[in-house]
């Protein structure tokens, strides 16, 4: 197939985010090193949005540092998302992103016990590409804005 243009690819990218059941690695550090984990991803107004125990390593990287890196879908189809943390809130606190989330989402983390927590993240620039010909133009989000 030939390389797609920028908007292709952004139809393409808001299609792979909007998908029910969609995975996400994400990807964090701290000083003890890099944590990599797969996660429920819902896509919400712009936002990456995940559900995770808030103890979990990847809740408190985030916390530190306030930034993850994400990519979703096969390597010749992947979509790579630099975040920050935008916030984090208690799953039993935000019933409308909740609703929101299990629309998209394959599971329910209200079931999970009172101490999951939702983790808002920003895209702050976001990359897709299928094979070595797409990898020029790749970054199609910079600074949070859509590249047009």
């Amino acid at each position: 197939m030939p390389p797609r243009d920028r908007h292709q690819r952004i139809r393409d990218t808001l299609a792979k985010l909007t998908e029910p059941a969609m995975d996400v690695w994400v990807a964090t550090s701290s000083a003890a090193g890099p944590y990599l984990v797969p996660l429920s991803l819902a896509w919400v107004e712009e936002r990456v949005v995940v559900a995770v125990e808030g103890s979990s390593r990847t809740a408190r990287n985030l916390d530190g540092t306030g930034t993850a890196r994400l990519a979703l879908g096969p390597t010749r189809d992947v979509v790579v998302i630099d975040a920050r943390l935008e916030r984090s809130v208690p799953v039993a606190a935000a019933p409308g992103l909740a609703a929101q989330y299990v629309q998209q989402a394959d599971w329910d983390p209200r079931t999970a016990g009172d101490s999951y927590r939702f983790l808002v993240l920003r895209p702050e620039r976001i990359q897709a590409w299928r094979e070595a010909d797409e990898i020029p133009g790749r970054t199609l989000m910079r600074a949070g804005s859509w590249l047009t």
